[in-house]
Parts: structure tokens; C-alpha cells; sequence
């Protein structure tokens, strides 16, 4: 299994609204995409205050690579990623993606 696994830090003039609909719009992949296996998003809750800025992010549970690889070259996952990059401070540069094999 891979789990993806993506930081965020929202640009502050974006509302949680717009927040909620990214990751509804991450979320319909599951409809259309074999080998997501699960998909959880929300805000830091960790108390060490370690997050370097990094306040929000999700995983993504894939069965193996193969089902990240599609994931990734998926058109619909591809505009979903533009809409959260836009929304991010600095781009890209508020995006962190870490991939495990679990």
C-alpha cells in the first residue's frame, strides 16, 4: 500500500468553504479511479506546534503504485491540484507530498 501524504498551508484569504470544496473536489476521484482504498482530510491538530506553517492536509490510501501512477496522471486529479495550488501561499511552494509504503 502507498499512502500519500500532502501539507498545506492555505493562503489566509481563502475560505474554509473554498478549503472544504478542494477536498470535496479530491474526494470524487475516488468515484471514477480504482485503488483508493481510503481518504482523510482536516486541519493539524498536533499540540508540539512543529507544523512549520503547514496547517492543513490529507492522505490518500492507494493499494499499490501502480493505482498512485493513474492518480497522479488523472486529468480530473490534475485540475483538482491546480485548484488547490491556487489556493496555496507561494503555489507550490505551500505544498509538501510525501509518499510511504505502508
Amino acid at each position: 500500500m502507498i499512502r500519500h501524504c500532502v501539507l498545506v498551508k492555505f493562503r489566509a484569504d481563502v475560505p474554509g468553504a473554498e478549503r472544504q470544496a478542494i477536498y470535496a473536489q479530491l474526494a470524487l476521484l475516488r468515484q471514477h479511479l480504482g485503488g483508493i482504498q481510503a481518504m482523510s482530510f482536516g486541519a493539524n491538530v498536533s499540540p508540539e506546534g512543529l507544523d512549520q506553517g503547514f496547517r492543513d492536509g490529507f492522505t490518500i490510501d492507494f493499494a499499490d503504485a501502480a493505482a498512485r501512477d493513474a492518480y497522479l496522471a488523472d486529468p480530473a486529479h490534475q485540475a483538482a491540484g491546480a485548484r488547490l495550488v491556487a489556493a496555496l501561499e507561494g503555489g507550490v511552494a505551500g505544498l509538501v507530498v510525501f509518499d510511504l509504503a505502508v
